[in-house]
């Protein structure tokens, strides 16, 4: 059975307050009903000040998933670690480990827009230093035990519930994140299909005598929504997946490798690209992937038209998946 997810940005250009409050509670109504349907995984992550109001809060997010839900996993992809604090950061996802019964799952990168430092006064170039300060001193926090740090003695409770500690993954596209994730022990997440550097990895594993593993976006990995006519949902919708494919374009340089990359202009080269898919639902139960990602309120999608790509998909891709 492939792994299946519902990814939410929460993204909605103009939205008004209460148009944005909708729009939030009808993804939690997605997540709980995709839940019961035995989706597996809810996707969210983490930008700030952007115009169209992506979602800049992702455990508070997870929190209230987690509260309409009962097995599907979280998974925070990625949180930016330098811009928290790290002691809140302990604090935040031990408490949603405890609550959601060991559900969430953090990916913790380093960001790649110097604005969202500048935004919380943070040095955009110290950002390894500062991620490599985080992630230790997570590691440290979920033990319960008192422990030194910036020149002080603290402690962090209450402990996680799960052993040895939450699942946390490094994620990113360079040998840096790579090498520490490695020197951590902890397991890696590139940010695209990248098989040289996951044999980087495996090789700093052995260098430092350190264990890990690899979750890596297949080469292939679609964001996918659910039609009955994709031409008409195409004419109708493809402008809100060109919002945010050419929001993401215009934040990633040369240098930023990413599973989401498209260069289109226009609605007819995106849908050429393949990146976004529109498919009916015989058509996307016919991939064969590993993974589904379905991406129901993509850049402002109508939440009437994520219902049904939603509906379409549990009601009649899972099943033909799970046959």
């Amino acid at each position: 059975m492939p792994v299946t997810v519902v990814r939410f940005n929460l993204v909605a250009p103009g939205a008004s307050p209460a148009e944005l409050g909708a729009r939030y509670r009808a993804a939690l109504e997605m997540a709980a009903y995709a839940d019961d349907r035995g989706v597996t995984t809810v996707q969210t992550e983490e930008h700030h000040g952007a115009e169209n109001n992506w979602l800049p809060s992702p455990f508070a997010f997870a929190g209230a998933v987690f509260g309409a839900t009962r097995r599907v996993a979280v998974t925070v992809s990625a949180v930016i670690g330098p811009l928290h604090d790290p002691l809140r950061l302990a604090e935040e996802i031990a408490v949603l480990d405890l609550l959601s019964g060991g559900r969430l799952v953090t990916v913790a990168g380093i960001g790649y827009r110097p604005e969202e430092y500048e935004q919380f006064g943070v040095d955009f170039a110290r950002r390894g230093k500062l991620q490599d300060e985080l992630l230790q001193t997570l590691l440290r926090a979920w033990t319960g035990e008192p422990f030194p740090y910036r020149g002080r003695t603290v402690r962090v409770t209450p402990r996680p519930g799960t052993e040895p500690h939450p699942l946390l993954l490094v994620g990113g596209s360079s040998r840096a994140a790579a090498r520490r994730a490695a020197r951590l022990g902890l397991p890696f997440f590139p940010s695209a299909h990248l098989p040289e550097l996951e044999a980087y990895y495996k090789e700093r594993l052995a260098e430092y005598g350190t264990e890990g593993w690899v979750m890596m976006p297949a080469a292939e990995t679609a964001l996918l929504h659910v039609a009955e006519d994709p031409d008409r949902a195409w004419a109708r919708y493809g402008r809100h997946f060109l919002h945010e494919a050419r929001t993401y374009a215009s934040w990633q340089s040369g240098t930023v490798r990413s599973a989401v990359k498209s260069t289109a202009t226009s609605v007819a080269e995106l849908r050429a690209e393949g990146v976004y898919r529109i498919l009916t639902p015989e058509q996307c139960a016919g991939l064969g992937l590993d993974s589904y990602v379905l991406h129901p309120l993509a850049g402002g999608m109508p939440v009437e038209e994520g219902w049904r790509s939603l509906q379409l998909f549990c009601e009649r891709v899972l099943p033909a998946l799970e046959g």
